[in-house]
């Protein structure tokens, strides 16, 4: 397990084992590489990030990344890999689920909830981008992307 501070100097707890963290999971972070290039959407307050969000009631962390993904940004993934489990300590502590998977398909014209779209990324252009949410700034992402790259599609 990997513990260290946030940008906000909130408290991360991560691993890549599964239910190691003694919290469920009920936020959802989809990390993944599509012929080469990451799938990132564009939040309108915080920048650039990989899409996301909370598993709604009754749904499994599974369907809300797959929700969470068509949402942001307009494309069905499959094929599910759950990577890692973080914890953020903070006033409103919370376990978030990091997946990998597959694209199944990508709608050029979505019906988008909360974002701008797909915005697709070479390893590269995401080092140098200046426009990442705080999310993407983190000590552990550049682990989740090694983790994530060993499933590209």
């Amino acid at each position: 397990m990997l513990t260290f501070n946030d940008v906000n100097g909130g408290r991360v707890e991560l691993t890549f084992e599964d239910n190691h963290l003694g919290m469920e999971a009920r936020h959802v972070l989809v990390v993944l590489k599509y012929n080469g290039k990451w799938l990132l959407t564009q939040h309108s307050i915080r920048g650039i990030e990989f899409p996301g969000g909370k598993a709604e009631e009754g749904e499994s962390i599974e369907q809300a990344a797959i929700r969470e993904t068509m949402e942001e940004t307009g494309v069905t993934i499959t094929d599910l890999v759950k990577i890692a489990e973080y914890v953020v300590h903070s006033d409103s502590t919370f376990c978030k689920a990091v997946f990998t998977g597959k694209v199944m398909q990508i709608d050029e014209q979505p019906m988008l909830h909360e974002t701008e779209g797909a915005i697709w990324l070479t390893s590269d252009e995401l080092n140098r981008c200046a426009e990442l949410s705080f999310h993407m700034k983190g000590t552990g992402m550049e682990i989740i992307r090694e983790r994530a790259e060993e499933h590209e599609s």
